[in-house]
């Protein structure tokens, strides 16, 4: 949803489309900031819905008041919302209607720990809340087939920043036979010698093809000078060729795009803790990994100069906050989606960027700038 695309109307917080739909009519949204949060909703249209800028703005205040009056019972379920219905004696009177469904759906929730139970359910709801954009995903890859266009995605940041499972929520649906994961391991001393972005080129896309980066020749940018694994003068060369390298590729009419994850150093401590104790979460901790929070500093630097130096028009860093796994994976397929203007996509879902969320790169330089934060 591009707001170019939109005209105020004489109701604050209203707008409506230049362009009027051949068969919905213009297109109301509001878009409107309450409480230093901002709020964008599609409100329907005017044959559609038969709406007039006086009965959007009605439903624009009506979605106000259910912010406001529905804040402390969000439908969306988290931890400290959830609740567990109490187990009433068989003895005793009819248990309500609704704790006969909440056992219904729970079944023998007793014998489960109430934090996993919980963060099922939310998981559960985050799964409902992805779908509709993961159905557009799969409209963007029938164009992208269809069209021949290629497509490389880029997934940078500190380890436990929660590329993995972006990754996994972004394929999901997809079909296999058209994307491609690849995560490189160590270079073998034949690709030593080779130019670096080399081994790379050979997993890039054919036509229709969208590959999808478990880290990438960033790796150099970031983690290779960190830990030795190349010389201060392979770094430099790389810093100075990336840009007019990824340039190329644009011009060759690849999509790239770049989503650079970043964790909070307290949140990082937090997914390392749970790794350590959590035999299914084991295997991905690593020495790299219990090294990350002492070298937290080292790798800030460096982050600072990447997105410094390699940021550009073609090709831009999108900065993704990934504390919250699920917005993050929410943020970075939108992002994904904006990116190729597909056929029969769906307008009702929001597109607009969670800005506390997806920051542009100016925004969080100037923030480590100021708060000394990287």
């Amino acid at each position: 949803m591009n707001l170019n695309e939109f005209n105020k109307t004489a109701y604050a917080g209203l707008f409506i489309s230049n362009e009027e739909h051949q068969v919905f009519g213009f297109k109301y949204i509001a878009r409107f900031q309450l409480n230093k949060k901002r709020y964008v909703k599609v409100l329907g249209y005017s044959k559609k819905n038969k709406l007039t800028d006086d009965s959007a703005y009605a439903l624009l205040e009506k979605y106000k008041e259910s912010l406001t009056t529905n804040k402390a019972s969000s439908k969306t379920i988290t931890p400290k919302q959830t609740t567990v219905p109490k187990v009433v004696h068989p003895r005793s009177t009819k248990l309500p209607k609704e704790c006969e469904d909440m056992r219904m759906v729970l079944g023998n929730y007793e014998g489960y720990n109430i934090d996993a139970l919980k963060e099922a359910i939310q998981g559960f709801y985050d799964s409902e809340e992805m779908k509709p954009y993961q159905i557009e995903l799969i409209k963007m890859q029938n164009y992208l087939e269809a069209t021949s266009k290629k497509m490389i995605i880029l997934f940078e940041g500190r380890d436990a920043s929660g590329k993995g499972g972006a990754i996994r929520r972004i394929t999901r649906y997809m079909n296999n036979k058209h994307y491609r994961v690849v995560a490189l391991g160590k270079p073998t001393e034949t690709q030593r010698s080779q130019w670096f972005f080399q081994r790379y080129i050979e997993h890039f896309p054919t036509g229709g093809e969208v590959v999808l980066f478990d880290r990438s020749w960033y790796n150099r940018a970031m983690v290779e000078p960190i830990f030795g694994f190349c010389t201060q003068e392979e770094h430099d060369i790389f810093m100075e060729d990336v840009v007019n390298f990824e340039h190329d590729l644009v011009r060759q009419n690849i999509i790239l795009i770049k989503l650079y994850f970043s964790v909070s150093k307290s949140e990082q401590l937090r997914r390392f803790e749970r790794r350590m104790t959590d035999p299914l979460r084991q295997w991905k901790l690593s020495e790299v990994d219990l090294q990350a929070q002492d070298l937290w500093d080292d790798f800030s630097e460096k982050k600072y100069e990447m997105l410094k130096r390699t940021n550009s028009n073609p090709a831009p860093w999108y900065v993704v906050r990934s504390d919250d796994k699920h917005k993050a994976r929410l943020e970075a397929v939108k992002i994904i989606l904006n990116s190729v203007d597909y056929p029969n996509r769906n307008t009702a879902l929001d597109y607009m960027p969670n800005e506390e969320i997806n920051i542009s790169v100016q925004k969080e330089l100037a923030r480590m700038r100021k708060q000394k934060d990287y």
